[in-house]
Formats: C-alpha cells, structure tokens, sequence
C-alpha cells in the first residue's frame, strides 16, 4: 500500500487536509469548509476515525443546541522519520503525526562522509530509535528526506549538489537506497522545500497564505509557499536565489557557469571568508589571525569568535556580508511580496547583528514599504526545521 492509498477516497483527503491544517475543528465547522452533506461529512468522519487517523478531543462551545464535538488528527496514528542532508551537518529526527519531536541524531558532514559512510549511519539511527521507543516498523508511515538540491524529487534522485565536503553526493539514489535497507517508504525534496513546509506545520495557525524562506550558509538557497502549497518551478534549482546579479562586472561566481557579481558571491560563508583573508592580507589588525594560526587557515568559525569577542574588523566583514544579503532580500520582495519571510541558516543564526543588518537594508528598499508589511522571523524550529519539514512531506503524501 502507497501512502497516498491510506486515505482512499478524494473527499476523505480533503477532510482529513481540514482537520490537520485547523488543528482543532468540530463537525459544523467541516460541514461549512467542505461543502459535503451531513451524511457524507458523518460517514467520511467514522471512516477516518476507525482507521485511528483522527480522534474526537472533547466538545466545543454550544451555540444553543448540543455542543459540538471536536476533532483532531491522530498524533500516535503513525510515527514518522525526517532527514535533513545539508553541506555542513545532517541530521535525522522522530516525530509523531503532529510533527512533535521525539528523539534525533546530528553528524557533522566532514570530508569523510561519504554516501556510503552516511546511509550507514542513517540506517543504523533510525534502527537505534525504533529500538530505544519500542516502534515496530509497522508503526512508521515513512522517511523525508530534505537534501541539498537540485533533486529529482519523482524519482527520489539527489542529482549534483555543490560543496559537499565529501565526494560522491551527484546522482544518488537516496530514496531507493533508503527503501530496500528499511523497509519504509521515503520521499524527497529539496532542503529549502523542506525548512519552509516545517516552519509552515510549526505555525499553529497558520497566519500568513505568502510565506519565503531564505537560507544563508555556504550558498544561498530559498523557497515559497501560498495557500499552504509549495511553489515549484519547471526545475529544481533551490540555490538559483545565489545567482541573482548585485554587481554588474562584480566578481566571479567560484563556480564554472556561475554569474558574475551574484548574490552568492558577497553573501555567503565562502564570500566572508574570502573578504576576511583579502583584509588580512592588507595587513589590518584582527583577533581573527590570532586564532586561526596563519591567513589561510582562516575560516568560518574563526569569523564568527572574533565577532563574538568585537573585533572590529570582524564586524565589519559581517555588517558588509548582511547588507549584501538584504539587498538580494529585497529583491525578492519587490518581485514576490510575500507577507512572511523566514529566514535560516549559519549565517543567520551566526549573531543578532546579521540578522538585524539584513532585514533593515531590506525594508529600507522593499517597495511601497511601509505601506506594504512583511514580518521577518528566524522561525520557530531553528536547526531542527529542515528534518521536521522532511518529515511533513511524508505526512503529506497522505492527502497527495
């Protein structure tokens, strides 16, 4: 059986669609959302709640007959993994059906980590906490993968991601692999894709039908969703945010094909560190040197002790990198106007200042503003909203 074969019927789909995206809702308020008779509505709500995908949790308030019953998805319906393959860390969580997390395991993505070496040790988790909770695998709906993309996410194929650390990643079948040593379905998207379908789940009510995510770290990659739906294009190219051109005659993209001056050339973790190394190599005085040893040994981490500890020229190189970012954000707010913008990654999550700095430089050139309002947030689930994301694409596939 598919996962999309749980749910048979499409009127079924649509009604348990409505009570996941509501949380909470009484049968009144299906009848009006649906358009369904009572006795469609009633016998589609027995069908589910006998296949214990949804439950009954008390009554509503009376509006001046009985009072209502209300009903919730089944949170203990299924459990439900989320991997998140990404250039710096990957990481692997188990959640139930609303997206509450159980337990996790993280891996730091070193040179070394192979496909090989990874799905071991992806497999071995995932046994680890089945064990550790006492899940058969009978009680597991599936595995979502969020990766670096471009992905084939119909055939569950991560196609040629840049700067993984370790070799091997282009053309991986990752849903396949996964399947055969499970046992469980999987399913793939991109990581962009997966972050802002987390951050959508984790948002109770759901608030804003026009929701960006932007991601921030070793290259630029971003999303968009409306009306709760992903936004997907002819090709998956979650990283093509980093080619928008900033700089006319700017530098060289690091890659062949690359633009030249796009955003991801003063905008992303390799941009600081190649700005930090050219400042230092005009002899500005930085805490950086001391800590790194030698100039070429400067790198990320050191960047961000320096800043930590208010070394100037730490400082600037970050209030420089933000302001690019913001640009390139207010770009996409005056092309796409989203109502919210979530923005994630190293960078982001790296200090308050590049936050802050990105998001005045792009309010300041957004359009319209103030007259057109978006709220910028860090999100709610931080490192954990890809995995958690990867994990609602499986969820998903109930109602698809």
């Amino acid at each position: 059986m598919t996962l999309s074969d749980r749910i048979t019927s499409r009127k079924a789909k649509q009604i348990y669609a409505l009570i996941r995206r509501q949380g909470t809702v009484s049968k009144l308020d299906l009848l009006n959302q649906s358009e369904l008779t009572v006795s469609t509505l009633t016998r589609i709500l027995e069908e589910l709640a006998s296949q214990k995908l949804i439950v009954e949790v008390g009554f509503g308030e009376s509006t001046g007959g009985r009072r209502p019953i209300l009903y919730e998805t089944n949170a203990a319906y299924r459990y439900v993994f989320g991997l998140d393959i990404s250039r710096f860390y990957s990481r692997i969580v188990l959640c139930d059906m609303h997206l509450n997390k159980l337990d996790s395991r993280s891996w730091s993505m070193t040179a070394k980590m192979t496909p090989q070496v990874a799905v071991e040790l992806f497999v071995r988790a995932v046994a680890d906490l089945m064990g550790r909770h006492g899940i058969t695998r009978e009680a597991v709906l599936g595995i979502g993968i969020g990766a670096v993309g471009p992905v084939d996410r119909h055939h569950g194929v991560i196609m040629e991601p840049l700067y993984f650390p370790a070799p091997g990643w282009s053309n991986v079948d990752i849903c396949r692999i996964m399947e055969e040593q499970l046992g469980i379905p999987a399913t793939l998207d991109n990581g962009a894709n997966a972050a802002i379908l987390g951050e959508y789940w984790a948002d109770d009510g759901h608030s804003y039908d026009h929701l960006l995510y932007v991601h921030a770290g070793i290259g630029l990659r971003s999303a968009m969703m409306t009306g709760g739906q992903l936004v997907y294009g002819a090709f998956d190219m979650e990283g093509s945010v980093g080619q928008m051109i900033i700089e006319t005659d700017g530098v060289k993209h690091r890659e062949k094909g690359g633009n030249y001056g796009c955003l991801e050339s003063y905008a992303s973790i390799y941009a600081l560190e190649q700005a930090a190394q050219s400042r230092l190599k005009q002899r500005r005085d930085s805490r950086m040197l001391e800590l790194a040893g030698t100039l070429e040994q400067v790198g990320f981490p050191h960047l961000l002790q320096a800043l930590q500890e208010g070394d100037p020229l730490a400082v600037e190189l970050f209030t420089q990198t933000a302001t690019y970012f913001g640009i390139g954000l207010s770009n996409l707010l005056n092309v796409l106007h989203p109502q919210k913008v979530v923005l994630g990654g190293p960078l982001v999550s790296s200090h308050e200042l590049f936050f802050r700095v990105a998001t005045e430089v792009a309010l300041k050139n957004a359009y319209h503003y103030p007259s057109y309002q978006v709220v910028f947030s860090k999100g709610k689930l931080g490192e954990d909203a890809l995995a958690a994301g990867a994990a609602a694409l499986v969820i998903n596939k109930l109602t698809e």
